[in-house]
């Protein structure tokens, strides 16, 4: 009877011990040496800044050793990890993320940080083209959801002389003319740099989210200098800040705009006629 006591308890130690052992293997999920195409991914494609105390951070889903990297910039990115740091991002964007493995493996995924932007654009006031709309998420396809939305929260834009509409987020440029945004009299290539902070009624969770519009202001389009124009081109050509956008194939330029693009502030420019 003694032995088969001891037999029991050895027995019952020894299925409670692989049990432990068990849980100290990793997931499946997070191996300890990944073998097999990775499946880079955040869970969604579209992340929303969300309410929490500190800075947002979101995580790939899983991480391999490697490097990360996103592009273009304004999106803050460990490069062990894949962690984005959603808070410190500039946000209604599409961000390609790239894994390169140690063995120089490449995946790559699209994510898109929730928020508002405005096209890179030449607004003719003498044409009637004098209302500015925001982008939502990165797609003007994408309805905005302005029911229980503010828009310049904190009343900076329109202090300074930018008309934004609280409603819907609309910038009635011929009315911001009117307000003085560049003084009283406007010259040629003044700039001005407006910040609106934002509530969206979405996932967010009506969070404060923001973003910088520079406005410029021209007489005519014979007006507008070269290095204007060569903004516009960059980012219309890469394509990679809105859905539907135009790619370059030609590698030498889009190793040039690699290092150049930089999708904010968005480019409002104010052509009187």
């Amino acid at each position: 009877m003694n032995q088969y006591r001891k037999f029991l308890a050895f027995s019952l130690f020894a299925v409670i011990t692989a049990g432990f052992v068990s849980c100290d293997k990793p997931g499946n999920d997070v191996p300890e040496n990944p073998t097999g195409p990775y499946n880079l991914s955040y869970g969604d494609s579209i992340i929303y800044l969300k309410p929490v105390a500190g800075d947002y951070i979101v995580k790939p889903l899983t991480t391999r050793p490697g490097v990360y990297s996103g592009f273009p910039d304004g999106i803050e990115i460990d490069e062990t990890t894949g962690a984005i740091n959603v808070s410190n991002s500039e946000t209604g964007l599409r961000y390609r993320i790239t894994h390169i493995s140690p063995a120089g493996d490449t995946t790559k995924t699209m994510v898109v940080l929730s928020g508002i932007t405005f096209r890179d654009y030449f607004y003719i006031l003498a044409n009637g083209d004098s209302i500015a709309n925001p982008i939502y998420n990165a797609s003007e396809s994408r309805v905005l959801p302005v029911s229980g939305s503010n828009f310049d929260d904190d009343n900076t834009a329109n202090t300074g002389g930018c008309a934004v509409k609280t409603d819907n987020g609309k910038i009635n440029l011929a009315e911001s003319i009117r307000k003085g945004v560049f003084g009283a009299n406007p010259r040629n290539d003044d700039q001005k740099t407006i910040e609106i902070k934002y509530r969206i009624n979405d996932a967010s969770g009506k969070s404060q989210n923001k973003l910088k519009v520079l406005l410029y202001w021209y007489e005519t389009m014979a007006d507008v200098p070269d290095y204007v124009w060569e903004i516009l081109n960059d980012r219309t050509t890469e394509g990679v800040f809105l859905r539907g956008g135009a790619t370059s194939t030609d590698p030498t330029f889009t190793g040039r705009l690699q290092k150049v693009a930089k999708p904010r502030p968005p480019c409002v420019v104010i052509v009187a006629h």
